[in-house]
């Protein structure tokens, strides 16, 4: 039995906790999507997780351990979410997208259907995904193709992802930034539309050696 669980929260059959799980008030974990009855569809949510008040996460999930969202947030079905990872407050994630383990979706981020964030990603607040390149044209849906982050990508506040652009291994998108093609490992990458300024590797703030030495008297 969870004894963290809120007295206000609806959790539908076939959800799987485990004892350490928290979950707050009014949150709803388990809702059948469209099609399917409650219960058809398995939900795990591995221990260590802290599901904070009015989050509502559909049936079909499974997430990893020491999984954290915000208030507010709405996680549609049948994503895979690995160990570590957490979601702001308001962000949204669609249906059939992959979290890799510790991804950080800071608030009011919006990731649609078939995204993909691998191991470490980083998303800052406001960030935009898209998945359609040609709104309600006749192949619209058999076409979607979310953004893919590579390990370590950086996406900073109010970005916009294209549909199907890929964040190379440790790059970084600068804030209010549009990104309409790739963006390779390493780079750094700013503007509208965005294109690359430099290599993360010229960035003080990412340099090992001047991190390990911060502080110290010379």
């Amino acid at each position: 039995m969870v004894v963290g669980i809120a007295a206000s929260a609806v959790i539908y059959p076939n959800v799987l906790l485990d004892e350490s799980d928290l979950v707050d008030e009014f949150v709803l974990l388990g809702v059948a999507p469209r099609g399917y009855q409650p219960g058809d569809l398995e939900t795990r949510i591995g221990p260590g997780a802290h599901i904070r008040s009015h989050t509502v996460i559909y049936a079909g999930n499974i997430i990893g351990a020491h999984f954290q969202t915000g208030h507010g947030v709405m996680i549609r079905e049948l994503n895979q979410i690995g160990d570590d990872a957490s979601i702001g407050t308001h962000s949204i994630i669609e249906h059939h997208v992959q979290i890799g383990h510790q991804v950080r979706i800071h608030s009011n981020v919006f990731i649609p259907e078939f995204s993909i964030l691998e191991e470490g990603a980083w998303v800052g607040p406001n960030a935009v995904f898209t998945n359609a390149r040609y709104p309600l044209s006749p192949s619209a849906k058999a076409t979607l193709q979310g953004p893919h982050l590579l390990p370590q990508a950086k996406i900073g506040a109010n970005v916009t992802l294209l549909p199907g652009v890929v964040i190379g291994r440790g790059a970084l998108v600068g804030a209010g930034s549009v990104v309409v093609r790739d963006v390779p490992d390493g780079k750094v990458a700013v503007g509208n539309p965005a294109r690359v300024i430099g290599d993360i590797s010229q960035l003080a703030a990412y340099q090992t050696n001047l991190l390990l030495n911060t502080g110290r008297e010379s």
